[in-house]
């Protein structure tokens, strides 16, 4: 392989947690006064950290979610997560792959390390990632599209960041890592590639990523 660190974004790349979190998170904001679809959630957040969310409610409408937000809705994610929560099909074999090979990899979310966890604990992802090949964009302060995390992981893994690939599903992920300075493969499962706008190459199937990390 050509890169000395392959970095995974987590939620809808490792973990199919995209429609579960998104799902709930439209029905929290809508019970909180703020009429959110499905659509409009997965449009405006996905990829994103909370404060993204708590920003753009503020600027949108005057009005500050509940200090206790966050912990709400990450307590019924969670729940969520351990009925139904799944790794994202053709993952391991990948990961599998990279191990065997001895490429160095690592996850970088905008997750918080309590979310990251839980979701490899429940998907059994958890042997594959020990705690020193975990960042989140609670170790920056600023959450994607910054390019700060991805920065931050690659220092942390000893790579420079134009020997890094990263692959991500979220417009403000692609974002992110262009902005580092690294290659950058987005994955189309549930973003239309036309919104993948830098990524160098796109996959629709995990089984085809592999072959573009070469």
């Amino acid at each position: 392989m050509r890169y000395d660190l392959v970095i995974f974004d987590n939620d809808g790349v490792l973990v199919d947690s995209e429609p579960l979190s998104n799902r709930h998170l439209a029905a929290y904001l809508t019970e909180l006064g703020h009429p959110t679809t499905y659509e409009d959630s997965i449009r405006d957040y996905m990829g994103s950290a909370m404060h993204r969310i708590h920003d753009l409610v503020l600027e949108r409408t005057g009005q500050r979610l509940p200090a206790d937000f966050d912990d709400v809705f990450h307590a019924r994610v969670f729940a969520a997560f351990e009925r139904e929560l799944k790794p994202v099909t053709g993952v391991v074999e990948v990961l599998e792959r990279l191990r065997a090979e001895g490429v160095p990899y690592c996850v970088a979310s905008s997750g918080s390390h309590e979310r990251i966890r839980v979701g490899h604990r429940v998907t059994g992802l958890d042997r594959w990632f020990d705690e020193g090949r975990i960042f989140s964009s609670q170790d920056v302060g600023r959450g994607k599209p910054a390019p700060d995390l991805f920065l931050h992981a690659a220092r942390e893994m000893g790579v420079a960041p134009e020997r890094c690939i990263v692959v991500e599903d979220s417009p403000l992920g692609v974002q992110a890592a262009v902005a580092a300075g690294m290659d950058v493969v987005g994955f189309t499962a549930m973003t239309p590639a036309e919104k993948l706008t830098g990524a160098g190459k796109l996959f629709a199937d995990m089984g085809e990523l592999a072959g573009l990390l070469v």
